[in-house]
């Protein structure tokens, strides 16, 4: 076996590279020309996004990225915390706990920078001949860990000298995971000041269409929703599911975690509290859709207190279950 060092590249979504229109719409450009996003035939979509989409939603993007960013470091939460957990979890490959062979644990987002392109040349810059990919995305979905193996494998495709790589499989019902986030949904109730009648945990919706075809996306969320409950001794009422973020006019997974927070406040429901297990590290998403957005449509509707419970991050609980997922996959290389 090779004694050169074996690469770790963590990989999540992605974030423009500022807070501002022209760095929005070139994100927004890459992510929604996507064929794995957005399956749309191309003489269709192309002219809506480029003529449409691109002229109208960055602007109002990049004021919702402001709120959130975080102007001394230059970067947006999901980069940070991505970037937060590669170090940390560098420095537990340093101590051996991962393996006893030497790790450089680096991270790259699919969308905007540090490209994937960047992460895989930089590893072998560094003498990695073995490449451990552990997509972010515990729930598999073609538009995003697809989409993930996809552009790699443009990567590899341009490369004379080529690593050996490794892709980490999704970890939806991974004992580990589920732990870490009854450890992280436990912390983040007993650190509020009420006790919430509901909780619901929301995931990133997909267009229904995509299920229909054979994407495994919603039954990976329903198995993490019921592993929980059951780790939390909850029932069905106690723990709802819902789904966010829809886009367009077509039907998405159901049900929306707008109406049912709705529904909620207005059945009398006056003590809400927020998961989103679905995202390994706070973003857009949660903080400013399900932070602000849904709590001020709760609050609207009726209720009284709501709480977001912000995602494992690189919290304890929360690395704990990277170093496991990686010890586990670096099996017989490390």
């Amino acid at each position: 076996m090779s004694d050169a060092p074996i690469g770790l590249l963590l990989v999540n979504l992605g974030t423009p590279d500022a807070a501002d229109v022209p760095s929005v719409r070139r994100f927004l450009a890459q992510f929604l020309s996507d064929p794995r996003v957005v399956e749309i035939p191309r003489f269709l979509w192309l002219p809506l996004l480029h003529g449409v989409i691109l002229n109208t939603r960055p602007a109002k993007s990049a004021k919702a990225y402001a709120r959130i960013w975080n102007n001394e470091t230059g970067e947006g939460p999901l980069r940070a915390i991505t970037r937060m957990q590669a170090e940390k979890l560098g420095v537990l490959a340093q101590g051996g706990a991962l393996g006893s062979a030497p790790i450089i644990v680096d991270y790259a987002m699919r969308y905007g920078a540090p490209a994937l392109s960047a992460g895989i040349e930089a590893l072998c810059a560094k003498g990695c001949e073995r490449v451990l990919v552990l997509p972010l995305y515990p729930q598999y979905a073609a538009s995003t860990t697809a989409t993930a193996f996809d552009e790699i494998a443009r990567v590899l495709g341009k490369m004379r000298r080529q690593p050996t790589l490794r892709f980490a499989p999704p970890y939806f019902d991974d004992a580990a995971y589920i732990e870490a986030l009854a450890q992280g949904m436990r912390e983040g109730l007993a650190a509020l000041d009420f006790q919430p009648e509901v909780i619901v945990a929301s995931f990133h919706g997909l267009p229904r269409f995509q299920i229909d075809k054979g994407d495994p996306y919603r039954t990976h969320c329903k198995t993490t929703w019921r592993l929980l409950r059951e780790a939390m001794g909850l029932n069905e009422r106690q723990l709802r599911l819902s789904f966010q973020s829809r886009f367009g006019r077509a039907k998405w997974l159901e049900p929306y975690t707008a109406d049912t927070v709705a529904e909620l406040a207005k059945s009398g429901v006056k003590r809400l509290a927020m998961i989103a297990p679905g995202f390994s590290a706070d973003c857009l998403e949660t903080i400013e859709e399900l932070g602000v957005d849904i709590r001020d449509l709760f609050l609207e509707a009726g209720g009284e207190k709501f709480a977001r419970i912000p995602c494992l991050n690189d919290g304890e609980a929360g690395m704990r279950l990277l170093a496991t997922l990686a010890r586990r996959e670096l099996a017989g290389w490390a």
